[in-house]
Protein backbone atom coordinates (compact mmCIF):
# COMPACT_ATOMS: atom_id res chain seq x y z
CA UNK A 1 0.00 0.00 0.00
CA UNK A 2 2.49 2.82 0.67
CA UNK A 3 4.43 1.63 -2.57
CA UNK A 4 1.15 2.45 -4.35
CA UNK A 5 0.33 5.98 -2.36
CA UNK A 6 4.05 7.07 -3.45
CA UNK A 7 4.38 5.68 -6.59
CA UNK A 8 0.84 7.33 -7.20
CA UNK A 9 1.34 10.88 -5.58
CA UNK A 10 4.97 10.77 -7.67
CA UNK A 11 2.67 10.37 -10.75
CA UNK A 12 0.41 13.02 -10.08
CA UNK A 13 3.36 15.52 -9.03
CA UNK A 14 5.13 14.47 -12.75
CA UNK A 15 1.81 15.35 -14.11
CA UNK A 16 1.79 18.67 -12.80
CA UNK A 17 5.44 19.23 -13.42
CA UNK A 18 4.38 19.06 -17.22
CA UNK A 19 2.11 22.39 -16.81
CA UNK A 20 4.54 23.81 -14.21
CA UNK A 21 8.04 23.47 -14.39
CA UNK A 22 10.36 22.73 -11.75
CA UNK A 23 12.34 26.00 -12.53
CA UNK A 24 8.81 27.51 -11.79
CA UNK A 25 8.04 25.80 -9.05
CA UNK A 26 11.30 26.51 -7.16
CA UNK A 27 10.93 30.33 -8.14
CA UNK A 28 7.54 30.27 -6.30
CA UNK A 29 9.16 28.61 -3.25
CA UNK A 30 11.49 30.80 -2.99
CA UNK A 31 9.43 33.98 -3.69
CA UNK A 32 7.22 32.65 -0.55
CA UNK A 33 6.63 34.29 2.63
CA UNK A 34 8.76 33.07 5.32
CA UNK A 35 7.55 29.43 6.68
CA UNK A 36 6.46 29.98 10.78
CA UNK A 37 8.64 28.25 13.01
CA UNK A 38 7.18 25.13 13.67
CA UNK A 39 9.74 23.58 15.83
CA UNK A 40 8.81 26.42 18.71
CA UNK A 41 5.03 25.92 17.98
CA UNK A 42 5.45 21.97 19.07
CA UNK A 43 7.72 22.22 21.43
CA UNK A 44 7.81 20.26 24.49
CA UNK A 45 5.85 22.02 27.27
CA UNK A 46 3.81 21.16 30.17
CA UNK A 47 0.80 19.93 28.04
CA UNK A 48 -0.45 17.84 25.22
CA UNK A 49 -0.06 19.98 21.94
CA UNK A 50 -2.51 18.39 19.20
CA UNK A 51 -1.66 18.99 14.86
CA UNK A 52 -4.99 19.01 13.67
CA UNK A 53 -5.57 17.27 10.21
CA UNK A 54 -7.87 18.24 7.49
CA UNK A 55 -8.91 14.52 6.18
CA UNK A 56 -11.52 13.68 3.54
CA UNK A 57 -10.76 9.94 3.62
CA UNK A 58 -8.21 7.12 3.87
CA UNK A 59 -7.64 3.68 2.09
CA UNK A 60 -8.69 2.17 5.56
CA UNK A 61 -11.65 4.26 6.95
CA UNK A 62 -13.10 5.52 3.26
CA UNK A 63 -15.15 8.87 3.05
CA UNK A 64 -14.89 10.31 6.51
CA UNK A 65 -15.90 14.19 5.54
CA UNK A 66 -16.98 16.24 2.99
CA UNK A 67 -15.32 19.22 3.92
CA UNK A 68 -16.00 21.70 1.06
CA UNK A 69 -14.24 24.57 2.99
CA UNK A 70 -10.94 23.49 4.25
CA UNK A 71 -9.93 27.12 5.37
CA UNK A 72 -12.85 27.05 7.61
CA UNK A 73 -12.68 23.94 9.10
CA UNK A 74 -9.01 25.05 9.72
CA UNK A 75 -10.02 27.92 11.29
CA UNK A 76 -12.26 26.34 13.47
CA UNK A 77 -8.81 23.82 14.52
CA UNK A 78 -6.94 27.62 15.12
CA UNK A 79 -10.02 28.68 17.34
CA UNK A 80 -9.62 25.25 19.21
CA UNK A 81 -6.26 25.32 20.51
CA UNK A 82 -4.34 23.57 17.51
CA UNK A 83 -0.57 24.24 17.59
CA UNK A 84 -0.54 23.25 13.52
CA UNK A 85 -2.88 22.21 11.17
CA UNK A 86 -2.06 19.33 8.70
CA UNK A 87 -3.23 19.23 5.49
CA UNK A 88 -3.35 15.86 3.40
CA UNK A 89 -2.18 16.88 -0.09
CA UNK A 90 -2.78 13.40 -1.45
CA UNK A 91 -5.29 13.08 -3.91
CA UNK A 92 -6.07 9.50 -5.14
CA UNK A 93 -6.72 8.00 -2.00
CA UNK A 94 -7.46 11.14 0.95
CA UNK A 95 -9.29 13.22 -1.24
CA UNK A 96 -7.05 15.95 -0.50
CA UNK A 97 -4.43 18.80 -2.87
CA UNK A 98 -2.71 21.47 -2.66
CA UNK A 99 -5.29 24.13 -3.24
CA UNK A 100 -6.39 23.02 0.26
CA UNK A 101 -3.09 23.45 1.47
CA UNK A 102 -2.73 27.00 0.27
CA UNK A 103 -6.06 27.90 1.02
CA UNK A 104 -5.77 27.00 4.69
CA UNK A 105 -2.53 28.68 4.69
CA UNK A 106 -3.75 31.73 3.86
CA UNK A 107 -6.77 31.28 6.92
CA UNK A 108 -4.69 30.24 9.84
CA UNK A 109 -1.88 31.77 12.08
CA UNK A 110 -0.22 28.63 13.51
CA UNK A 111 2.00 26.17 11.23
CA UNK A 112 0.88 24.09 8.31
CA UNK A 113 1.96 20.80 7.29
CA UNK A 114 1.91 19.17 3.93
CA UNK A 115 1.09 15.56 4.68
CA UNK A 116 1.48 13.73 1.34
CA UNK A 117 3.94 10.67 0.16
CA UNK A 118 6.84 12.73 -1.01
CA UNK A 119 9.32 11.63 -2.70
CA UNK A 120 11.27 14.29 -4.94
CA UNK A 121 12.39 17.57 -4.89
CA UNK A 122 9.50 18.84 -7.36
CA UNK A 123 6.99 18.04 -4.15
CA UNK A 124 9.17 19.67 -1.79
CA UNK A 125 8.97 22.99 -3.68
CA UNK A 126 5.56 22.70 -4.12
CA UNK A 127 4.35 22.50 -0.69
CA UNK A 128 7.22 25.58 0.29
CA UNK A 129 5.49 27.27 -2.59
CA UNK A 130 2.05 26.80 -1.64
CA UNK A 131 2.75 27.78 2.34
CA UNK A 132 3.86 24.98 4.12
CA UNK A 133 6.13 25.52 7.24
CA UNK A 134 6.20 21.52 7.63
CA UNK A 135 6.78 18.48 5.43
CA UNK A 136 5.94 14.93 6.47
CA UNK A 137 9.32 12.57 4.89
CA UNK A 138 8.09 8.64 5.66
CA UNK A 139 11.26 7.10 6.61
CA UNK A 140 10.08 3.73 4.87
CA UNK A 141 9.22 5.22 1.34
CA UNK A 142 12.49 6.29 1.05
CA UNK A 143 15.82 5.33 0.62
CA UNK A 144 18.22 6.32 2.74
CA UNK A 145 20.01 8.47 0.40
CA UNK A 146 16.70 10.17 -0.98
CA UNK A 147 15.67 10.93 2.32
CA UNK A 148 19.02 12.56 3.39
CA UNK A 149 18.48 14.92 0.05
CA UNK A 150 14.75 16.08 0.72
CA UNK A 151 15.43 16.45 4.52
CA UNK A 152 18.19 19.04 3.41
CA UNK A 153 16.46 20.47 1.03
CA UNK A 154 13.63 21.13 3.21
CA UNK A 155 15.43 22.70 5.87
CA UNK A 156 17.25 24.71 3.38
CA UNK A 157 13.91 26.21 2.37
CA UNK A 158 13.49 26.87 5.59
CA UNK A 159 10.71 24.68 6.54
CA UNK A 160 10.68 22.03 9.63
CA UNK A 161 10.63 18.22 8.70
CA UNK A 162 7.89 15.73 10.89
CA UNK A 163 10.15 12.56 10.18
CA UNK A 164 7.48 9.43 10.56
CA UNK A 165 8.71 6.71 11.45
CA UNK A 166 6.61 3.06 12.38
CA UNK A 167 9.64 0.86 14.21
CA UNK A 168 12.70 1.30 16.21
CA UNK A 169 14.94 0.91 13.38
CA UNK A 170 13.16 3.28 11.58
CA UNK A 171 13.17 5.79 14.80
CA UNK A 172 16.98 5.16 15.27
CA UNK A 173 17.92 6.41 11.67
CA UNK A 174 15.51 9.70 12.87
CA UNK A 175 17.91 10.33 15.24
CA UNK A 176 20.78 9.42 13.50
CA UNK A 177 19.92 11.74 11.25
CA UNK A 178 19.31 14.85 13.54
CA UNK A 179 15.59 15.03 13.34
CA UNK A 180 13.86 17.62 15.03
CA UNK A 181 10.32 16.27 15.13
CA UNK A 182 10.13 12.13 14.92
CA UNK A 183 6.17 11.37 14.52
CA UNK A 184 5.48 7.64 15.31
CA UNK A 185 3.07 6.01 13.40
CA UNK A 186 0.33 3.48 15.16
CA UNK A 187 -1.22 2.15 11.70
CA UNK A 188 1.33 0.14 9.62
CA UNK A 189 1.13 1.55 6.25
CA UNK A 190 2.19 -1.70 4.33
CA UNK A 191 -1.00 -3.25 6.08
CA UNK A 192 -2.83 0.02 7.44
CA UNK A 193 -3.48 -2.18 10.49
CA UNK A 194 -3.03 -0.24 14.07
CA UNK A 195 -0.54 -1.14 16.68
CA UNK A 196 -2.04 1.03 19.51
CA UNK A 197 1.07 -0.03 22.31
CA UNK A 198 3.93 0.71 18.99
CA UNK A 199 4.73 4.54 20.38
CA UNK A 200 5.06 3.78 24.12
CA UNK A 201 7.51 0.76 22.72
CA UNK A 202 9.69 2.97 20.83
CA UNK A 203 9.68 5.92 22.38
CA UNK A 204 12.53 6.01 24.55
CA UNK A 205 15.03 5.55 21.70
CA UNK A 206 13.85 9.24 21.25
CA UNK A 207 16.18 11.67 22.88
CA UNK A 208 14.84 14.20 25.50
CA UNK A 209 14.10 17.49 23.81
CA UNK A 210 13.27 15.94 20.38
CA UNK A 211 9.68 16.84 19.46
CA UNK A 212 7.74 13.43 19.94
CA UNK A 213 4.52 12.79 18.04
CA UNK A 214 1.85 10.16 18.52
CA UNK A 215 -0.10 9.46 14.92
CA UNK A 216 -3.17 7.52 14.33
CA UNK A 217 -5.07 5.88 17.11
CA UNK A 218 -6.62 8.92 18.62
CA UNK A 219 -10.23 8.29 19.52
CA UNK A 220 -11.32 10.44 22.36
CA UNK A 221 -9.68 11.74 25.41
CA UNK A 222 -8.35 8.20 27.05
CA UNK A 223 -6.09 7.64 23.53
CA UNK A 224 -4.52 11.64 24.08
CA UNK A 225 -4.15 10.47 27.82
CA UNK A 226 -2.47 6.57 27.05
CA UNK A 227 -0.08 8.93 24.25
CA UNK A 228 1.08 11.69 27.00
CA UNK A 229 1.39 9.63 29.49
CA UNK A 230 4.10 7.30 27.69
CA UNK A 231 5.89 10.49 27.02
CA UNK A 232 4.26 11.87 23.51
CA UNK A 233 4.46 15.74 23.27
CA UNK A 234 2.14 15.96 20.44
CA UNK A 235 -0.81 14.12 18.89
CA UNK A 236 -1.59 14.46 15.17
CA UNK A 237 -5.13 13.74 14.70
CA UNK A 238 -7.44 13.54 11.89
CA UNK A 239 -10.60 11.15 11.73
CA UNK A 240 -11.42 12.09 15.50
CA UNK A 241 -11.63 15.84 14.22
CA UNK A 242 -13.72 15.33 11.09
CA UNK A 243 -16.14 13.31 12.18
CA UNK A 244 -17.00 15.17 15.49
CA UNK A 245 -17.48 19.40 16.48
CA UNK A 246 -13.83 19.81 16.49
CA UNK A 247 -13.80 22.54 18.92
CA UNK A 248 -15.40 20.45 21.69
CA UNK A 249 -13.05 18.06 20.25
CA UNK A 250 -10.45 19.44 20.78
CA UNK A 251 -11.16 20.95 23.77
CA UNK A 252 -11.46 17.73 25.33
CA UNK A 253 -8.28 16.86 23.79
CA UNK A 254 -6.22 19.57 25.30
CA UNK A 255 -7.44 19.30 28.82
CA UNK A 256 -5.69 16.17 28.89
CA UNK A 257 -1.94 16.82 31.67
Amino acid sequence: MLDELTAGAVADAAIRQESVSLAAVESAALEARAPLDAVAALAPSSHIKVIAEVKRASPSRGELATIEDPAALAKLYEMGGASAISVLTEERRFRGSLADLYSVRESVSVPVLRKDFIATSYQVFEARAAGADIVLLIVAALQPDTFATLNTLSHELGMAVLVETHTSDEVDFAVDMGAEIIGVNARDLTTFDLNRDLFATVVDRIPAGTIRIAESAVRDASDVQRYRSAGADVVLVGEALVTSDPVVTLNNFLAVS
